[in-house]
């Protein structure tokens, strides 16, 4: 199913598109997602892969792109044709390091962005046009602008796990704040 009250889109939603999927269990404690979704499309823009989300995450991530990626990219290249997508549900450790607390992935609450392609076939990825070249600018505003509509952001200023991809996650912090790195 994609839509929900009178074909409103995914979660509720207008620009998610995609279908829900059953619940998904996990042996491994911390890890599944009660309600999860499939998200194909985000306000017409394809995924590069689908991502397999919580509504609250799939949510937070439509609002994103429709108010702060696609307006920082504008009709630069002809503007967005797909989303690349580096990560999203995946029962596992944070960071893949042994030992550590299970990731927001394992929750289907987080999602691993690289980069887009553009109409003109230009791919802009975060680890080579975030740091330096003309997609410097809007790569940094959208991530910075993440802040705030997710709870956690990591970027490659953040540490050396993030260095090609934009990390976004809905977690709940103590104290109900933000974590923008």
């Amino acid at each position: 199913r994609t839509g929900g009250p009178s074909g409103s889109g995914l979660c509720g939603v207008r620009g998610l598109a995609g279908r829900e999927l059953p619940r998904i269990t996990s042996t491994t404690q911390g890890c599944g997602i009660a309600r999860p979704v499939s998200v194909t499309s985000v306000n017409g823009i394809p995924l590069s892969l689908a991502a397999t989300l919580d509504c609250d995450a799939a949510t937070a991530f439509e609002r994103w792109v429709r108010t702060e990626a696609l307006p920082a990219i504008g009709r630069t290249g002809g503007g967005v044709t797909q989303i690349r997508i580096m990560g999203h549900y995946s029962c596992r450790p944070r960071n893949n390091q042994r030992g550590a607390r299970i990731s927001e992935h394992g929750r289907g609450r987080a999602v691993d962005v690289g980069g887009f392609r553009l109409a003109d076939g230009t791919v802009v990825t975060v680890e080579q046009h975030y740091r330096r070249g003309p997609y410097r600018r809007m790569m940094r505003q959208m991530y910075q602008a993440a802040c705030g509509i997710f709870r956690t952001t990591l970027g490659p200023d953040s540490d050396r796990f993030h260095q090609d991809h934009f990390h976004f996650d809905v977690a709940q912090h103590r104290g109900g704040g933000t974590y923008c790195r």
